[in-house]
Protein backbone atom coordinates (compact mmCIF):
# COMPACT_ATOMS: atom_id res chain seq x y z
CA UNK A 1 0.00 0.00 0.00
CA UNK A 2 2.83 2.55 0.97
CA UNK A 3 4.50 1.71 -2.92
CA UNK A 4 1.33 2.39 -4.57
CA UNK A 5 0.54 5.76 -2.45
CA UNK A 6 4.40 6.56 -3.27
CA UNK A 7 4.09 5.69 -6.87
CA UNK A 8 0.31 7.43 -7.29
CA UNK A 9 2.40 11.06 -6.02
CA UNK A 10 4.69 10.59 -8.30
CA UNK A 11 2.69 10.80 -11.10
CA UNK A 12 0.43 13.58 -10.10
CA UNK A 13 3.55 15.47 -9.22
CA UNK A 14 4.59 15.17 -13.11
CA UNK A 15 0.72 15.91 -13.95
CA UNK A 16 0.58 19.32 -12.27
CA UNK A 17 1.30 22.30 -14.10
CA UNK A 18 4.83 23.49 -14.43
CA UNK A 19 6.08 26.59 -11.55
CA UNK A 20 5.85 29.77 -12.08
CA UNK A 21 9.55 29.80 -13.17
CA UNK A 22 8.69 28.19 -16.50
CA UNK A 23 5.83 29.83 -17.25
CA UNK A 24 6.05 32.65 -19.92
CA UNK A 25 6.90 36.21 -18.44
CA UNK A 26 4.41 38.56 -17.76
CA UNK A 27 6.01 41.66 -19.18
CA UNK A 28 8.28 43.10 -21.37
CA UNK A 29 10.90 43.26 -18.61
CA UNK A 30 10.76 39.16 -17.74
CA UNK A 31 11.07 38.79 -21.77
CA UNK A 32 14.17 40.51 -21.79
CA UNK A 33 15.56 38.56 -18.72
CA UNK A 34 15.22 35.84 -19.91
CA UNK A 35 16.93 36.77 -23.44
CA UNK A 36 19.96 38.16 -21.24
CA UNK A 37 20.04 34.62 -19.34
CA UNK A 38 20.88 32.89 -22.04
CA UNK A 39 24.57 32.18 -22.71
CA UNK A 40 25.41 33.58 -19.67
CA UNK A 41 29.03 32.57 -19.80
CA UNK A 42 29.47 34.29 -23.64
CA UNK A 43 31.32 37.28 -22.20
CA UNK A 44 32.52 38.39 -25.39
CA UNK A 45 32.93 37.36 -29.54
CA UNK A 46 34.50 38.64 -33.09
CA UNK A 47 33.59 36.79 -36.46
CA UNK A 48 34.43 37.83 -39.84
CA UNK A 49 31.00 38.64 -41.51
CA UNK A 50 30.40 39.04 -45.51
CA UNK A 51 27.54 41.39 -46.41
CA UNK A 52 25.91 41.50 -49.77
CA UNK A 53 23.24 44.71 -50.49
CA UNK A 54 21.54 45.03 -53.63
CA UNK A 55 19.36 48.07 -54.23
CA UNK A 56 16.07 47.45 -56.05
CA UNK A 57 15.54 51.02 -57.41
CA UNK A 58 18.03 53.56 -59.51
CA UNK A 59 20.64 53.38 -59.00
CA UNK A 60 20.51 49.56 -58.79
CA UNK A 61 23.68 48.99 -57.01
CA UNK A 62 25.10 45.76 -55.68
CA UNK A 63 27.77 46.27 -53.64
CA UNK A 64 29.51 43.57 -51.03
CA UNK A 65 30.92 44.32 -47.53
CA UNK A 66 33.59 42.50 -45.30
CA UNK A 67 34.30 43.21 -41.72
CA UNK A 68 34.23 42.57 -37.82
CA UNK A 69 31.44 41.64 -35.85
CA UNK A 70 32.36 42.48 -32.21
CA UNK A 71 30.54 41.76 -28.92
CA UNK A 72 30.80 42.23 -25.16
CA UNK A 73 29.01 41.79 -22.30
CA UNK A 74 26.97 43.23 -21.05
CA UNK A 75 25.67 45.29 -24.60
CA UNK A 76 28.01 46.17 -26.60
CA UNK A 77 27.72 45.19 -30.11
CA UNK A 78 29.60 46.70 -33.47
CA UNK A 79 30.18 45.82 -36.83
CA UNK A 80 33.47 47.63 -38.20
CA UNK A 81 33.63 47.39 -41.75
CA UNK A 82 36.95 47.10 -43.81
CA UNK A 83 35.99 49.64 -46.28
CA UNK A 84 32.69 51.30 -46.83
CA UNK A 85 32.05 53.49 -49.84
CA UNK A 86 29.96 57.16 -49.33
CA UNK A 87 26.42 55.65 -50.42
CA UNK A 88 26.90 52.55 -48.04
CA UNK A 89 27.13 54.66 -44.81
CA UNK A 90 23.61 53.90 -43.35
CA UNK A 91 23.38 50.29 -44.89
CA UNK A 92 26.17 49.20 -42.99
CA UNK A 93 25.37 50.30 -39.54
CA UNK A 94 22.36 48.50 -40.08
CA UNK A 95 23.69 44.98 -39.45
CA UNK A 96 24.71 46.13 -35.76
CA UNK A 97 21.39 47.93 -35.38
CA UNK A 98 19.79 44.49 -34.19
CA UNK A 99 21.81 45.22 -30.88
CA UNK A 100 21.95 43.76 -27.34
CA UNK A 101 18.15 43.68 -25.35
CA UNK A 102 20.59 44.83 -22.67
CA UNK A 103 20.59 47.80 -23.65
CA UNK A 104 16.72 48.47 -25.10
CA UNK A 105 15.44 49.94 -22.04
CA UNK A 106 18.24 52.71 -21.61
CA UNK A 107 16.51 55.30 -24.13
CA UNK A 108 13.13 53.34 -25.01
CA UNK A 109 10.07 52.27 -23.28
CA UNK A 110 9.25 48.33 -24.11
CA UNK A 111 5.78 46.70 -23.71
CA UNK A 112 5.66 43.08 -24.43
CA UNK A 113 1.95 42.90 -26.96
CA UNK A 114 1.73 39.24 -26.82
CA UNK A 115 2.35 36.55 -28.99
CA UNK A 116 2.36 36.86 -32.85
CA UNK A 117 2.49 34.35 -35.71
CA UNK A 118 5.40 34.35 -37.75
CA UNK A 119 6.53 31.65 -40.33
CA UNK A 120 3.93 29.36 -38.97
CA UNK A 121 6.10 29.98 -35.38
CA UNK A 122 4.53 31.54 -32.43
CA UNK A 123 6.93 34.50 -31.57
CA UNK A 124 6.56 36.93 -28.79
CA UNK A 125 6.19 40.53 -29.43
CA UNK A 126 7.85 43.86 -28.03
CA UNK A 127 7.13 47.40 -29.10
CA UNK A 128 9.72 49.76 -28.57
CA UNK A 129 9.18 53.74 -28.31
CA UNK A 130 11.46 55.87 -27.76
CA UNK A 131 11.23 57.81 -24.51
CA UNK A 132 12.17 61.13 -26.21
CA UNK A 133 10.00 61.63 -28.99
CA UNK A 134 11.70 60.80 -32.52
CA UNK A 135 10.54 62.57 -35.54
CA UNK A 136 11.95 59.58 -37.65
CA UNK A 137 11.40 56.41 -35.99
CA UNK A 138 7.60 55.72 -34.83
CA UNK A 139 7.93 52.29 -33.08
CA UNK A 140 10.19 49.24 -33.88
CA UNK A 141 8.80 46.01 -33.14
CA UNK A 142 11.24 43.00 -31.95
CA UNK A 143 10.06 39.09 -31.94
CA UNK A 144 11.13 36.45 -30.09
CA UNK A 145 11.13 32.82 -30.26
CA UNK A 146 9.40 31.84 -26.97
CA UNK A 147 11.18 28.50 -26.75
CA UNK A 148 14.61 29.48 -27.28
CA UNK A 149 14.27 33.33 -26.08
CA UNK A 150 16.20 34.16 -29.73
CA UNK A 151 15.96 37.33 -31.31
CA UNK A 152 14.61 36.45 -34.08
CA UNK A 153 13.09 39.60 -36.08
CA UNK A 154 13.24 43.44 -35.58
CA UNK A 155 10.73 45.88 -37.50
CA UNK A 156 11.41 49.52 -37.75
CA UNK A 157 8.53 51.55 -39.20
CA UNK A 158 9.18 55.34 -39.65
CA UNK A 159 6.85 58.39 -38.96
CA UNK A 160 7.41 58.52 -43.02
CA UNK A 161 5.39 55.34 -43.70
CA UNK A 162 8.90 53.44 -44.79
CA UNK A 163 10.15 49.95 -43.06
CA UNK A 164 12.86 48.24 -42.33
CA UNK A 165 12.85 44.38 -41.62
CA UNK A 166 15.68 42.22 -40.15
CA UNK A 167 15.59 38.51 -39.76
CA UNK A 168 18.29 36.65 -37.98
CA UNK A 169 19.11 32.72 -37.55
CA UNK A 170 21.29 31.67 -35.81
CA UNK A 171 24.19 28.95 -34.80
CA UNK A 172 26.32 27.20 -32.40
CA UNK A 173 30.15 28.27 -32.03
CA UNK A 174 32.10 26.35 -28.74
CA UNK A 175 28.85 25.32 -27.20
CA UNK A 176 27.25 29.11 -27.55
CA UNK A 177 24.27 30.45 -29.67
CA UNK A 178 25.30 32.94 -31.83
CA UNK A 179 24.32 35.07 -34.98
CA UNK A 180 24.64 32.71 -38.76
CA UNK A 181 22.83 35.11 -40.61
CA UNK A 182 20.80 38.11 -41.10
CA UNK A 183 18.31 39.13 -43.91
CA UNK A 184 17.14 42.78 -44.14
CA UNK A 185 14.50 44.48 -46.32
CA UNK A 186 14.68 48.21 -46.21
CA UNK A 187 11.30 49.72 -48.15
CA UNK A 188 11.82 53.60 -47.25
CA UNK A 189 11.79 56.58 -49.26
CA UNK A 190 13.74 56.56 -52.34
CA UNK A 191 15.29 53.50 -51.01
CA UNK A 192 14.39 49.71 -51.72
CA UNK A 193 16.76 47.40 -50.77
CA UNK A 194 17.52 44.32 -49.79
CA UNK A 195 20.51 43.30 -47.59
CA UNK A 196 22.66 39.29 -46.28
CA UNK A 197 25.05 39.05 -44.22
CA UNK A 198 27.02 35.87 -43.89
CA UNK A 199 28.98 35.36 -40.27
CA UNK A 200 32.32 33.45 -40.68
CA UNK A 201 33.95 31.53 -37.69
CA UNK A 202 34.09 32.72 -34.03
CA UNK A 203 36.82 33.58 -31.93
CA UNK A 204 34.71 33.35 -28.59
CA UNK A 205 35.93 34.92 -25.38
CA UNK A 206 38.45 36.99 -26.41
CA UNK A 207 39.81 40.09 -25.30
CA UNK A 208 37.86 42.79 -27.46
CA UNK A 209 38.81 46.86 -26.57
CA UNK A 210 36.14 49.13 -25.45
CA UNK A 211 37.00 51.32 -28.30
CA UNK A 212 35.66 49.28 -30.27
CA UNK A 213 32.07 50.38 -29.75
CA UNK A 214 32.89 53.97 -29.01
CA UNK A 215 34.07 54.79 -32.78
Amino acid sequence: MRTALLVTAALLACALPAKATSQAPADAQGVIERMLASNPALISYRARVHVGVHMLNFPYLSPELDGTSYYKRPGNLEVVFDSVPFYMKGFSKLFSDMGDAATWEQDQNVALLGTRTMDGQPQLLLRMTKKIHSDILDHTDAYVDPRTYELTRMEWHYRSGGEIVMTQAYRTASGFTVPASQHATIDIPGVHAVGDAVYGDYQINVVVDNGIFTK
